[in-house]
């Protein structure tokens, strides 16, 4: 005898060895036996065999009608071979049975199940909305075809190509355009970016990296709520005898800082390190600071910036020339000569703002010599104002090398900067943002240049005595702290005041630029806590010990500040590859770094080179270039002349403070299935400003 059965939602038949009155033990035709409880035996027979059965079964089912059978049905539940009966007439076959069986159990938009063996038929209005819903679906999957057919053929279709970045990005996997390219990719074996960029999708590789980053972090748009820019406050006293000025790119438009210097000339002089204070009037939890705590961070590429805070806020803030502005302001007494600090003091205040000095167009003239030789000419005609600040920029440039040596000392080695800091200028640019088109300028800032290393010294010194001060009064703020500098040992952010072996300062805190950074901002609160209470700071500050919130802060700005550097860096190479383009430029200059890398001498470019077998770490050498791709961000060259000289490469150069290093290719996260050291840029944001 044999049996056709139901298990786990499928139709078996095989023959029955033994029955019990609970179970029967049935053989399949590939020898395996199961153990099947009666009540999901649904059919029993004696011919033909159950292959056979199966077979003439499903030949039957095929052909039966299903609009005809739902009409055959009774209203109430029935067994399918009731149905199989009025279907076929009163003496239906065994295999007409199984077939009607079969047909069922594929049909559930007709024909419910209400038990084993046993249906019952949907009523006329869900049926019409299944069928029609059945329709929809294949209609739906008859342009999911078409679209993969076009796609295969080279041809892009309009919904896809609209849908190009979501579908590549932040895919909806349901979505029929995104089963149009994962179907497409499927049938070609291409990868789906490869398919993409085949059939014409991808139009600007500017536009795929851009977009990228903006599904990523920024997927509801760049743009800001409507958000009243909070008045700066009126009742803080003015700075009394003070004109402090700044020193940053002409594009930098969030000043962060400025500095001002007293008594010159009198044995002790005063240094005011004055930063621009947003924290008076955004409060933390307000709806400002939730918009600035998503942001965590000012986004700098070149030729464009994603602000931390809306506009107006940094209008607002700003240490821009010609007025006075509100400011906590750092005070250091200072020996002349010696250049021992002896005390230090903080003030929320205004402080007049009377120059805006600007890298690129200064540290061409203000070198070295023109300042430690009252006698010596400028380098390049300057400005009368800022020919008068010489005798103040001289001392700032003394007291700079002096707080450098110092730190070295900690650090028991010097700061090696070999490279130079490279700049991106894009000319004409048309829109508010950059179309990848436009052609790119690059140029070198000196690291350790005078202006660069003034401002640098004065930023570390501010962020570190800070840091002292909020430990001292117990209040807590945000650190960053460097173990050792030991190979691998990272640069790590907390709550605990320890030393920083990359910059060789006992302990160091973000402060100095809470215009542009969220971690800056938080210990502006803590440190304006300190300036209005004093030893009772810690009782009124935002943040108390061991806060939950602190610590929460100090992980999403890790990993948001960490994306943004490696987004920065990806699009300044991508602009160095469009400047080898656009000046034609086929063979460059490098030094081999090791496992077939080398460094371009003049751009900031990493490589990987073909012929670099037996080069010494350092050696120079001329490359050719290979194939550029805009879009994966690769390019290689072949090694076709040894130019015999050896320069010194360490193995980890010091990189300042927050700067990501540069990487060989930013990696494509397409979703189609198938040593830091010191904050010498603190005052001056990347090229892009």
């Amino acid at each position: 005898m044999f049996a056709l059965f139901e298990d786990a939602g499928k139709l078996h038949a095989g023959r029955v060895l033994s029955s019990a009155e609970a179970s029967h033990q049935i053989e399949l035709a590939s020898g395996k036996r199961l153990k099947v409880k009666a009540a999901h035996v649904l059919l029993t027979f004696d011919q033909p065999a159950p292959d056979a059965l199966l077979a003439q079964a499903g030949a039957l089912a095929a052909e039966i009608d299903l609009d005809l059978a739902w009409e055959f049905a009774p209203e109430a539940d029935f067994g399918f071979e009731e149905l199989a009966r009025e279907y076929f007439g009163a003496g239906a076959s065994v295999a007409q049975q199984a077939a009607m069986l079969l047909r069922l159990h594929e049909a559930p938009h007709y024909f419910r199940r209400a038990g084993k063996g046993r249906f019952r038929k949907a009523s006329a209005d869900v049926l019409r909305q299944a069928l029609a819903a059945i329709e929809r679906k294949k209609a739906v999957q008859a342009q999911i075809d078409a679209w993969a057919a076009a796609l295969a053929a080279g041809e892009c279709p309009a919904p896809i190509r609209e849908q190009l970045y979501r579908i590549l990005f932040k895919p909806d996997k349901n979505a029929p355009e995104y089963k149009a390219v994962v179907h497409a990719a499927r049938e070609t074996h291409l990868a789906p970016l490869a398919l993409l960029q085949r059939a014409g999708a991808i139009t600007s590789a500017y536009q795929f990296h851009w977009q990228r980053f903006l599904h990523e972090h920024f997927p509801r748009g760049t743009g800001f709520p409507t958000l009243e820019a909070p008045p700066a406050p009126q009742d803080l006293p003015l700075a009394d005898g003070v004109a402090a000025f700044s020193i940053d790119d002409s594009s930098t438009t969030e000043i962060d800082d400025a500095l001002s210097l007293r008594g010159l000339g009198s044995g002790t002089v005063t240094l005011g390190i004055h930063i621009a204070a947003p924290g008076l009037a955004i409060a933390p939890d307000s709806p400002l600071d939730r918009v600035a705590r998503e942001r965590l961070s000012t986004v700098y590429m070149p030729g464009h910036k994603i602000t931390m805070l809306p506009d107006a806020v940094v209008q607002t803030y700003t240490l821009q020339a010609g007025g006075a502005r509100p400011a906590l302001s750092l005070y250091l007494t200072i020996d002349e000569a010696t250049l021992e600090v002896r005390e230090a003091v903080t003030r929320v205040e205004r402080v007049p703002i009377t120059h805006n000095l600007r890298h690129d167009q200064l540290d061409a003239a203000i070198t070295p010599a023109w300042l430690e030789d009252p006698a010596a000419p400028a380098a390049a005609p300057l400005p009368e104002e800022v020919a008068a600040l010489r005798p103040t920029l001289a001392f700032l440039w003394r007291l700079a090398q002096a707080c450098k040596a110092r730190r070295e000392a900690v650090r028991g080695r010097p700061e090696t900067f070999t490279r130079p800091d490279y700049t991106f200028k894009l000319e004409g640019v048309s829109g508010d943002e950059p179309t990848g088109e436009e052609t790119v300028v690059i140029g070198t800032r000196s690291r350790g240049a005078p202006l660069d290393l003034i401002v640098a010294e004065a930023m570390i010194l501010a962020n570190s005595t800070w840091g002292r001060w909020l430990a001292d009064l117990g209040v807590p703020g945000i650190y960053r702290s460097q173990a050792s500098l030991a190979p691998g040992v990272k640069v790590r952010m907390g709550t605990k005041p320890l030393p920083h072996a990359g910059i060789g300062v006992p302990c160091y805190a973000w402060s100095t630029s809470p215009l542009r950074r969220y971690t800056d901002l938080v210990n502006q609160w803590q440190l304006i806590a300190c300036a209005r209470h004093g030893a009772t700071a810690a009782l009124a500050a935002p943040f108390k010990p061991k806060d939950a919130a602190l610590m929460a802060v100090i992980s999403a700005f890790d990993a948001a500040y960490t994306a943004y550097g490696q987004f920065q860096s990806s699009m300044e190479r991508y602009w160095t590859l469009r400047y080898l383009r656009q000046q034609g430029i086929g063979e460059l200059e490098a030094a081999y770094l090791k496992d077939n890398l080398v460094r371009a001498e003049t751009l900031p470019l990493v490589f990987p080179a073909l012929g670099t077998d037996g080069l010494q770490r350092g050696e120079r050498v001329r490359v050719r270039l290979g194939a550029i791709d805009e879009l994966t961000l690769e390019v290689n060259g072949t090694v076709v002349e040894r130019l015999g000289s050896v320069e010194p490469v360490t193995e980890a150069e010091d990189t300042l403070e927050g700067e990501v290093e540069e990487p060989l290719a930013a990696p494509l996260a397409i979703a189609v299935a198938v040593d830091e050291a010191d904050d010498a840029t603190d005052a001056s944001p990347p090229a892009a400003g």
